[in-house]
């Protein structure tokens, strides 16, 4: 059997982080086994659907690097064909036309909840001659589902589960005005797109029940079901915007490289062993169903930083000097020119070494290619104040006749001038820091003034050193 998934999300937002994981999956188990991975757009809510939303997500998949097969499908555009099925099981006597009102139906659930009954549809119409229907009113068509017996499920995460068929009412597949409803549009869809496996959130487990009844009824063959179980906070609570429950875009906006946000969610809710760190590829190669846990899951960003920090040390420096600029440049107000980029993707290599993110890693760059005189604040304006001032100065004039710039040569030469003046190295570098970088935090210093070049780094000293 050649498999194939299907990730179908519907537009009527961003792509959040739970779908992510989903698509994730379905993804990963399509790859493993040389299979297909379908993308369906589920926009049959037409009053809450937006071409905004399919965008977004769209673009989530494409950022995540979630590449699916052939073209996205719309489900509202299939509307006809779930439509075709709906009279279909009509003429087999799987279906019936239900002519109650609004009202009536309103009353009857009314009444089952004075009497502490579930709320489902009694099955009123389901045995009346149509001969009987009241003048003027649409019906609906109801699905004529087994009231007897037991609907078992064998599902890949859950095991085994059941439910009598006396808790399954007769749901409406084709409402008045003749649209499909979601039930049934998902049903056809799967079975016409050759979809083997639905792999999908634990909430869809109840609605599975009720979809077997259509494929019983139509004489389809199953799919192997997965319910994956849903993403909590850090706190075991239901997952929220303060958890992490965002859009795909703002973990992008956050500065998360998605190869890293692929492992973290590839984690939660799937174990190979021990494993943490897993590549995309190893990931294609272990991925299986047996690997999905029974309980929720927890987020939590600490991990997800630790996982992001690994793959930003892993990353290339011209790839990270590009995710990187258009940040520094709307700090800046002004493009940074190729010189600039060159230098950046020079200084990579010390200052991905200390970020999480890349924008931790944009903030931590951007004095390389600030325009002069960099802005001196907080504890590094200390440093180049009264002494610190005059030692740079002094430094500066040391420094100025000194050809072989490296940072080896000028740690070198640093270290004597500190000594020469009975002064530890620190009380010297840190100055020469603030004044190189504007902070008091940089990568190795003498690796800055290298990079900068002896005309800029003693440029930088001069804007703030102040001769005795």
């Amino acid at each position: 059997m050649s498999v194939v998934t299907r990730f179908a999300p519907s537009p009527t937002g961003f792509l959040h982080i739970g779908g992510a994981r989903t698509a994730l999956f379905n993804w990963l188990f399509a790859r493993h086994n040389g299979g297909t991975f379908l993308l369906r757009i589920e926009d049959t809510d037409r009053a809450r659907s937006t071409d905004a939303a399919v965008e977004a997500i769209l673009d989530g998949l494409k950022w995540l690097e979630l590449h699916w097969d052939g073209e996205a499908v719309s489900q509202f555009e299939r509307r006809d064909r779930h439509a075709e099925v709906a009279h279909r099981m009509l003429e087999t006597g799987h279906a019936y036309r239900c002519f109650a009102s609004q009202e009536e139906l309103e009353a009857m659930r009314a009444a089952q909840k004075a009497a502490g009954q579930p709320m489902r549809y009694d099955g009123r119409w389901r045995d009346r001659d149509p001969s009987e229907a009241p003048a003027g009113v649409a019906p609906v068509i109801r699905l004529k589902a087994p009231q007897e017996g037991e609907t078992v499920i064998n599902d890949h995460v859950q095991g085994e589960v059941r439910v009598q068929n006396a808790q399954l009412d007769d749901m409406v597949l084709l409402r008045a005005d003749g649209t499909p409803t979601y039930m049934l549009s998902v049903v056809v869809d799967d079975h016409d797109m050759d979809v083997t496996h639905v792999i999908r959130g634990d909430d869809h487990l109840t609605n599975t029940f009720r979809q077997v009844q259509i494929y019983r009824a139509m004489g389809w063959d199953l799919p192997e079901f997965a319910h994956i179980p849903l993403i909590h906070g850090a706190d075991g609570a239901k997952l929220s915007k303060r958890h992490g429950a965002l859009g795909v875009d703002a973990y992008r906006d956050m500065g998360y490289l998605p190869e890293a946000v692929r492992n973290y969610l590839l984690r939660l809710g799937w174990g190979h062993g021990d494993d943490e760190i897993i590549s995309t590829e190893q990931a294609v190669e272990w991925f299986d169903l047996g690997g999905i846990g029974r309980s929720p899951s927890r987020f939590d960003f600490a991990k997800l930083d630790s996982l992001n920090a690994h793959y930003m040390r892993l990353a290339d420096d011209a790839r990270l000097t590009g995710l990187i600029t258009p940040m520094i440049e709307a700090k800046l107000g002004r493009t940074v020119e190729t010189s600039g980029r060159d230098l950046l993707t020079r200084a990579m290599p010390g200052l991905k070494q200390r970020a999480k993110t890349l924008v931790e890693l944009a903030e931590s760059a951007q004095f390389y290619v600030a325009a002069r005189p960099l802005e001196v604040t907080g504890k590094a304006a200390d440093l180049v104040t009264g002494d610190g001032a005059a030692l740079l100065a002094d430094l500066a004039e040391e420094l100025r006749p000194f050809d072989a710039w490296s940072s080896t040569e000028i740690e070198t030469k640093v270290r004597e001038f500190a000594e020469t003046r009975g002064l530890k190295l620190g009380k010297v570098a840190q100055p020469l820091r603030a004044a190189l970088s504007g902070s008091t935090i940089s990568p190795p210093i003498f690796e800055v003034a290298e990079l900068l070049g002896k005309t800029e780094t003693l440029a930088r000293i001069a804007d703030v050193a102040q001769p005795r």
